[in-house]
């Protein structure tokens, strides 16, 4: 107990550290925002991977999905890498790179306003960020609190509100800047740390083969082509994890900050293995949980015959690596959650006070000014996210589905079609983000499950965009 004191005490140093450094160094809005829109491909790869790949999916998705779908799950892991990285940074990343220099923008409501001549999308889009990040920082804040509660014994609100403090004091202070650096060491431990959980996992199994056997045994269909919930909620989980980042802010906005079409390729190749690293460790390790994890096992984490799912990974990670490397797991879940956190918070400040606040309310905001606006509005965000996940209304991989889902569904069809089609318009483009919206949380309101709901909500949104763009005129673009 005490060397994981010690170790996550000097995790913590390190971090407030890089913060410091990162707060000598800003000196605008747009270093506080993009960090000057000069990183390089390694710190942008890393910060692009490990705000996608957060506690969120080494507790919540990994102990779910591979509890419900076993083996099958690694079908998340391959299309989050191959098309939720690979084809995000090959397709659009030197895209959006040009469209924000083209448009001088900074945000990614920012690029619809001037894309669609329309200062209400902007409005909308900044609204619809900061309601739905919320519940997605709520899910990372709830993630590290059940491994904290689980590992150290530390109660789940008395963590909560200790990372919640941590998290907003480590943002307000160096913005991109310091999370750009930290970022990369996130990624080396992250990468290290997996490796040992596969190794550690795999040797106490007695191997794969003993492992596919006993999991075989259990259910045929965990080691099959496709779970025992069937294809459509698999592919409901795949194209919402896979396709969704897109239009993601967070992970858009990683794309603005990035230095050249060099660095673009480069951030390509390394973002991608890192991916494929990290999601198909988790996901394996979450479909071993049926070896081992039982009711007789682990009963307080039962109900009824059925795990709290976000409890079963906490359960495992603490199970399967030897006490003497125990810090290795906190570690890994706290370098995933905090740049993971740092990049939704960055973005709901911005968005409020960029988009909204010095966009409608007071246009003649200084510079200086804005920076110190979305200084306070971090720790705002991070206070209404760690009040939401205090509740715990929800399992994590429902809380994160409606947040996806429903940014998704707004974001894909006027931001995709925005930066690849010059023929669409604002017609298309509110009909496909207000529609896509609508739709998605109708059908999850009415009882749809969340990655359903939000899957249908973002094809709409596809859908909807050039095909109502056929009743207006091609918007008229910046610069021409």
């Amino acid at each position: 107990m005490i060397i994981k004191i010690i170790v996550i005490a000097l995790y913590a140093l390190m971090v407030v550290t890089v913060g410091i450094i990162g707060l000598m160094r800003t000196r605008s809005s747009k270093d506080f925002l993009l960090g000057g829109g000069n990183i390089g491909p390694w710190m942008s790869a890393f910060s692009y991977g490990t705000a996608y790949f957060s506690a969120v999916l080494f507790i919540g998705f990994a102990g779910k999905i591979g509890w419900d779908f076993g083996y099958s799950g690694l079908w998340i892991a391959f299309f989050n890498a191959i098309v939720g990285v690979l084809l995000v940074w090959v397709l659009l990343g030197w895209r959006i790179k040009s469209a924000s220099v083209r448009y001088n923008v900074a945000t990614l409501s920012e690029f619809l306003e001037k894309r669609y001549n329309s200062s209400t999308f902007k409005l909308i889009s900044a609204i619809v960020i900061f309601i739905f990040l919320i519940p997605y920082s709520a899910a990372v804040f709830m993630g590290l609190s059940y491994l904290f509660e689980i590992s150290l014994g530390v109660p789940y609100v008395w963590v909560l509100a200790a990372m919640g403090i941590f998290t907003a004091a480590y943002i307000v202070m160096g913005g991109y800047k310091s999370m750009a650096m930290i970022d990369m060491i996130f990624g080396i431990i992250m990468t290290a740390s997996v490796i040992l959980l596969l190794y550690f996992t795999v040797d106490k199994g007695g191997g794969i083969v003993n492992i596919t056997e006993s999991l075989a045994a259990i259910k045929p269909k965990l080691v099959s082509w496709v779970g025992p919930p069937g294809w459509w909620p698999l592919f409901a989980l795949v194209f919402l994890t896979s396709i969704a980042p897109f239009a993601m802010p967070q992970l858009v906005a990683k794309f603005y900050a990035i230095r050249d079409r060099k660095a673009v390729r480069t951030g390509a190749i390394a973002s991608t293995f890192f991916a494929i690293l990290i999601c198909t460790v988790a996901y394996f390790m979450g479909s071993t949980t049926r070896v081992f994890i039982s009711e007789e096992t682990a009963p307080g984490i039962f109900n009824n015959g059925l795990p709290d799912f976000d409890k079963l990974m906490p359960e495992l990670l603490t199970n399967v690596m030897p006490a003497s490397l125990s810090v290795i797991i906190l570690l890994l879940i706290l370098s995933a959650s905090m740049s993971t956190l740092a990049s939704l918070v960055l973005i709901s400040s911005s968005s409020f006070t960029k988009d909204f606040w010095a966009g409608f309310i007071n246009r003649n905001m200084s510079d200086r000014k804005i920076t110190l606006m979305m200084r306070l509005m971090s720790a705002v965000f991070v206070l209404f996210a760690v009040l939401f996940a205090a509740v715990e209304l929800d399992v994590i991989v429902e809380i994160l589905g409606i947040s996806w889902g429903a940014m998704g569904a707004f974001f894909l069809g006027p931001f995709i079609w925005g930066l690849l089609n010059r023929r669409v318009n604002k017609v298309g483009a509110f009909v496909s983000g207000i529609g896509g919206l609508a739709i998605c949380l109708t059908l999850y309101f009415t009882g749809m499950s969340s990655p359903e709901a939000g899957t249908i909500g973002m094809l709409a949104s596809l859908a909807l965009n050039p095909l109502f763009s056929l009743f207006g005129k091609p918007a008229s673009l910046p610069g021409e």
